[in-house]
């Protein structure tokens, strides 16, 4: 049981520099075709696809990684607040 107190917030901490890789990757001309790319985004569109079907863009910016990253760390300290119960 210590040993998950510390690999959940270590798996949450790794998917939010994923999506936060993915903010930045939109923000540079990188091919889509490099597989680090790919690999990025094939692990972040399934949390940020559904969010981005009910949360729309405000004008040319997509907030989806936001809600993300918020919901990740609400779903992290569940999480973690259970485990030391």
């Amino acid at each position: 049981m210590n040993f998950l107190r510390y690999f959940i917030p270590l798996l949450f901490n790794l998917y939010s520099f994923l999506i936060l890789a993915r903010v930045l990757l939109s923000w540079i001309n990188v091919s889509p075709y490099n597989p680090i790319v790919t690999f990025i985004y094939e692990l972040t569109e399934p949390v940020l696809r559904p969010l981005r079907n009910i949360i729309p863009p405000i004008g040319m910016l997509d907030i989806s990684p936001i809600a993300a990253l918020i919901l990740l760390q609400i779903l992290e300290s569940i999480i973690v607040s259970m485990l030391n119960v």
